[in-house]
């Protein structure tokens, strides 16, 4: 039989997509088209309104188009709204527990014919194990921890993912071994909230990298995402004194007023944020940091706004992801007042979005003439395209011999989204 998976949402779901593949594959399983395949899996997302209408869109058109088909979702929106998807008669309907036995589900129904809801409790449970062999890229990730108990109040996520729980660190130890033994170069970190890896089983974030680091034959550990809170003293020794740990890290703002900061229900005001980067800073001059902002939160006035753009550009982020505020049920955000009105909030992404860019191209022009490490990840029409270690975007003329070999490359122009450079013989 012949299946294909839908993966939306972030890079969790992105490595849990692929232990579906790769489970369903060793069983016999073979990976089929868009339009031609048995079995339908939606791995999917809530993090946002527009991610539930996305999900219950191709869920949808799969249940139209392919009337005849096994349908599977799975995932952050069926964790919290299993209920719809019961009545759209989707065939098999789990959490986001028990990816890792898709094959059974699949097998259950196909002996029963009857609808399967499996949508588990996460209040006593362990990390759920997966290991994956071969992601099939020059980068792979590993899944090391689940859940968040942040509550920030705009977020669903705590209650799609429940409370934190971390992989064995010999597992992990394992994976990104295995990893290596099979061409893999750069291996990323991923998790629901992966800096606070270790909270649950007496162990901590900090003495995971040191012992990661030293593998050999890991060119490069990239960490998916981190609270600034959880940059301890620790985890900056790791950067400063191992080069494969790479000159990258996405750390959500979410806004720069502390005003909203507070509604929010973050853990750190505007300064002891901007003081962290600095501290990271002198001990990586060039390190690109990216981030994650959140524009129209409620109560934001233009006053607020402008004090997050003022943040922002005394930061100076090389690249921001920017969301418009998205109402999730059940949240506290719920019930804070002056809701900004969406003309308001596409004014104001709009404004973020092109400083972004204009912060994307000053840091990707200090490159220019400048020699870096590449990983060619794509060959295209003649061209490697990759990443640096800070995660800079770069082509060059070459041989696909030179995929998944880092190489040295000098930059010879900023041509966007792109640095164009030549390979140093």
């Amino acid at each position: 039989m012949k299946f294909y998976i839908y993966n939306l949402g972030c890079k969790v779901n992105s490595y849990e997509s692929n232990i579906m593949k790769e489970n369903l594959e060793k069983n016999g399983f073979i990976e089929g088209s868009e339009d031609n395949s048995d079995i339908y899996i939606i791995n999917t997302c809530t993090v946002t309104n527009t991610s539930d209408n996305k999900s219950l869109k191709i869920i949808r058109r799969v249940l139209r188009n392919h009337p005849n088909s096994i349908t599977v979702a799975c995932g952050c929106m069926t964790q919290v709204n299993s209920v719809t998807l019961k009545e759209l008669d989707v065939k098999v309907i789990i959490g986001n527990r028990g990816k890792s036995k898709i094959v059974d589900y699949i097998n259950e129904y196909i002996k029963s014919k009857k609808q399967i809801i499996d949508i588990t409790d996460f209040k006593n449970n362990e990390f759920e194990d997966m290991c994956l062999n071969n992601f099939d890229k020059t980068r792979s990730f590993v899944k090391i921890e689940d859940g968040c108990e942040n509550f920030c109040s705009y977020c669903i996520i705590p209650y799609a993912r429940g409370k934190v729980r971390s992989k064995d660190p010999e597992l992990v130890i394992e994976e990104v071994n295995n990893l290596i033994k099979n061409g893999h170069k750069e291996v990323v970190l991923t998790g629901i909230h992966t800096g606070h890896y270790g909270a649950d089983i007496n162990y901590d974030f900090a003495h995971l990298l040191k012992r990661l680091v030293k593998i050999k034959g890991l060119e490069r550990l990239r960490i998916s995402s981190i609270e600034i809170t959880e940059i301890i003293e620790d985890v900056l020794d790791v950067l400063k004194n191992n080069s494969n740990l790479v000159s990258h890290l996405h750390i959500p703002l979410q806004s720069g007023s502390n005003t909203i900061l507070k509604l929010m229900n973050r853990k750190y005001d505007k300064q002891y944020f901007i003081d962290k980067i600095e501290k990271l800073r002198s001990i990586r001059k060039d390190i690109s940091i990216t981030t994650d902002v959140i524009v129209g939160f409620p109560s934001e006035t233009d006053e607020l706004f402008n004090e997050t753009i003022d943040t922002i550009k005394k930061i100076g982020f090389s690249k921001i992801h920017v969301f418009p505020f998205s109402l999730r049920k059940n949240t506290k955000a719920e019930s804070i007042p002056n809701h900004v009105d969406d003309v308001t909030k596409k004014k104001r992404v709009k404004e973020l979005v092109n400083l972004s860019l204009e912060l994307e191209n000053n840091y990707m022009n200090k490159f220019i003439g400048k020699n870096v490490l590449l990983l060619p990840e794509v060959y295209k029409e003649g061209y490697l395209i990759g990443h640096t270690d800070n995660y800079l975007k770069v082509r060059v003329k070459g041989s696909h011999e030179l995929l998944n070999k880092i190489i040295e490359v000098k930059i010879l122009n900023n041509n966007y989204p792109y640095l164009d450079g030549e390979i140093i013989k």
